[in-house]
């Protein structure tokens, strides 16, 4: 079987890029849901003094993340705000002193066995660095540590523009192999895949200095055709396995890691300091001086970017993520969030929607998808309010990854009609089931 997908401009400007602490803003805003999952439990009020790396959120349910601040400094006020889904949660907003003095919560987790590690990783309030967000305790919370075979660490970084986890590669290689030996030792698992794209000859040259240190790290260079980093595209490219529909990769014995990710938990067991900043990539065609930068966690985009040197032109479009699939920002007050390891700003030419005319049925699209679904057939069934068709063409298969709008002649929003072609099979399947 062959996966399929797209050659898209790799852009990697900033990849030399060492990055650059910012300074402290007088202002954070942190959300209480940087995760998927149940958002946080607020666990301060208004006046509260605090600290960074003082839990301000507890996790609240298993699929759930602790948040902590990331400065020193008074709360203002407990406010809500509207997350990228439409959900309305609550945000911590905090005023800072500067002084950054940190918790006396903090301090080096006492990790001697397996559930002590899924516990201090809980405790960190770590989440998928990579863009996804998934709380890494439950990821890594395997009931059967005999059913997984490999730990893929993902290193691809398909997407255009960013170069935060390249600059983990470089940076933090320290801290990415303490990971490792912690994975290895206390979830006994045996072999590590580093699996990273061909456009990235540093970084490859610094994973493969891991592998030489230790025979169960193996390092896969894969081609750079995005969307490599998906993690079914992933598992299959780097261990010939297909990962079922409606699976997980443990379903095939593999556990799928970030590598900042990774990094931060070795980093984390070191020093007991919890998620509190990010290194986030900063670029587009709106960007004065592209660059890598570390901040805290909940600075709003407009004094991060202030901070970073400023725009030279006026904005069309900021995407949190690169610009395949990004999720778009409305607003320069929107914060910097734990999964954000981009901000793209692009100006009124990058941003222009392209002219949409009829479908010329090519099969581009169906070409380039990596699971060989028919945008074509799914946007059809949509239009005509064939929802069970839906089911049938897979549509929930669909990873929304952009390949099909991006190689489409006829500039079709087809990743956008898969999306509310999903929504409308859940809720299609939803009735048939209250029928029955």
């Amino acid at each position: 079987m062959k996966l399929h997908g797209t050659k898209v401009p790799h852009l990697k400007n900033t990849a030399d890029c060492i990055p650059e602490k910012i300074p402290v803003p007088k202002t954070v805003r942190i959300p209480m849901s940087m995760h998927i999952g149940i958002p946080a439990r607020v666990t301060v009020k208004a006046g509260d003094t605090v600290k960074v790396g003082q839990l301000i959120g507890e996790a609240d349910g298993f699929l759930s993340s602790n948040i902590h601040s990331s400065v020193s400094g008074k709360v203002l006020k407990i406010d809500e705000t509207t997350t990228s889904n439409g959900l309305k949660i609550p945000c911590v907003i905090i005023n800072s002193d500067g002084k950054q003095e940190l918790s006396e919560q903090i301090k080096k987790p006492d990790v001697t066995d397996f559930k002590s590690l899924i516990s201090a990783v809980k405790q960190s309030g770590v989440v998928g660095l990579g863009g996804a967000g998934f709380p890494s305790f439950a990821k890594l919370h395997v009931h059967d540590l005999s059913k997984i075979d490999a730990v893929i660490i993902n290193a691809a970084e398909c997407e255009p523009y960013i170069t935060s986890d390249t600059r983990t590669m470089l940076d933090k290689s320290d801290y990415i192999f303490d990971g490792i030996q912690i994975l290895k030792k206390y979830m006994g698992i045996k072999r590590f895949i580093i699996g990273i794209e061909k456009n990235k000859p540093k970084a490859i040259t610094e994973m493969k200095k891991l592998a030489e240190k230790d025979d169960s790290v193996e390092v896969h260079v894969l081609p750079s055709i995005y969307p490599q980093g998906g993690e079914k595209v992933l598992v299959f490219n780097t261990m010939n396995r297909i990962i079922p529909k409606g699976g997980l990769p443990i379903d095939v014995g593999a556990v799928v890691i970030n590598i900042t990710t990774l990094a931060f938990i070795g980093e984390y067991l070191k020093t007991g300091i919890p998620l509190v900043e990010k290194c986030i990539t900063i670029d587009g065609s709106a960007v004065k001086s592209p660059k890598n930068v570390i901040a805290p966690i909940g600075i709003s985009i407009a004094d991060l970017i202030e901070s970073a040197g400023g725009l030279k032109s006026e904005p069309a479009k900021i995407l949190y993520g690169g610009p395949m699939m990004g999720i778009a920002v409305p607003s320069m007050d929107e914060p910097v969030l734990k999964n954000t390891n981009a901000i793209i700003f692009m100006d009124k030419k990058e941003a222009a929607p392209r002219k949409t005319t009829p479908c010329i049925n090519c099969g581009s699209c169906l070409e380039h998808c990596p699971f060989r679904l028919d945008p074509r057939s799914i946007a059809m069934a949509y239009n005509l309010k064939q929802y069970g068709e839906l089911k049938n063409l897979c549509v929930d298969l669909c990873m929304e990854c952009g390949c099909c709008s991006y190689v489409c002649p006829a500039n079709r929003p087809l990743v956008q009609t898969n999306k509310l072609a999903k929504i409308k099979l859940r809720e299609y399947l939803g009735s048939i089931k209250e029928i029955e």
